[in-house]
């Protein structure tokens, strides 16, 4: 090869090089913001992040069970960003295991319900002691409920049975659920013909009705909090935490049956 035509290869080679270093580069995708949240808030927060997806370039992926396993996984070190908890009591032990904790707020509330199938002949029951929900269940049937051990709902439950002193007896004839849908869908199957759900998943189902409330004064109140529990944090994750505190998000759990936590 000539001495000119080397140069001319050269020169070809440097200025494809200067070229592609000055091309733009294309925007780096944001990493997608990992939401861990208690199964009952599965279809509010469902439409919560298609709206926010809407309007935000970034994905939001969420992750549905009990509180419990969700705060078992995360401190197992699940890639969780955002956890929103069924109740205190596992975003606290999760605090105690030493998780980042970054912008916890009670976020929702809600109320516990107990629901039977659509077609069920009962129409309503008091929940204030008076009337034993065990003669309710007929034959050896059981009262479907989460885990009275370690699911929120479940918890719940066992409180105000306990308050209304019929835990004794409905005790040996519990269902228990992994989660509170888990709970929900054995009535809504005819599994079983009583459940004590969120009144959230009550509304939330056209396959089970509400018998009756139980009284606030039974339980510990049903708080929702909400955390980052990430060392480390995006931008993207505080942005949508900051959003689901916000008046818009609220509207949308409202929507779904949940009441907000009055800021402080």
């Amino acid at each position: 090869m000539s001495t000119l035509g080397f140069a001319s290869t050269r020169l070809a080679a440097f200025t494809l090089t200067a070229l592609t270093l000055a091309a733009p580069l294309p925007a780096m995708a944001t990493a997608p913001v990992q939401v861990y949240a208690a199964a009952s808030l599965t279809d509010a927060m469902d439409s919560a992040i298609a709206r926010y997806e809407s309007d935000h370039d970034v994905d939001v992926v969420p992750v549905y069970a009990s509180s419990s396993t969700l705060a078992r996984q995360i401190a197992n070190g699940a890639p969780a960003a955002i956890y929103l908890s069924a109740n205190e009591q596992w975003m606290d032990w999760l605090a105690d295991q030493g998780v980042a904790m970054r912008e916890r707020v009670d976020l929702l509330k809600n109320r516990l319900v107990l629901i039977a199938p659509q077609d069920s002949d009962l129409d309503a029951v008091a929940l204030d002691g008076s009337q034993q929900l065990v003669a309710l269940l007929g034959g050896d049937r059981r009262l479907s409920v989460g885990d009275t051990d370690h699911v929120p709902a479940g918890i719940y439950a066992r409180q105000a049975l306990e308050s209304l002193d019929q835990w004794t007896t409905l005790a040996p004839r519990l269902a228990n659920a992994d989660n509170v849908r888990a709970a929900l869908a054995l009535v809504e199957r005819h599994e079983a013909p009583l459940g004590i759900v969120y009144r959230t998943d009550a509304t939330a189902s056209e396959a089970v009705k509400t018998l009756g409330t139980f009284p606030e004064d039974t339980h510990d109140a049903i708080t929702y909090p909400m955390a980052i529990v990430t060392d480390e944090p995006s931008a993207a994750t505080e942005a949508f935490r900051a959003w689901l505190a916000g008046d818009t998000a609220r509207s949308i759990f409202a929507d779904y049956g949940f009441a907000p936590v009055a800021a402080d």
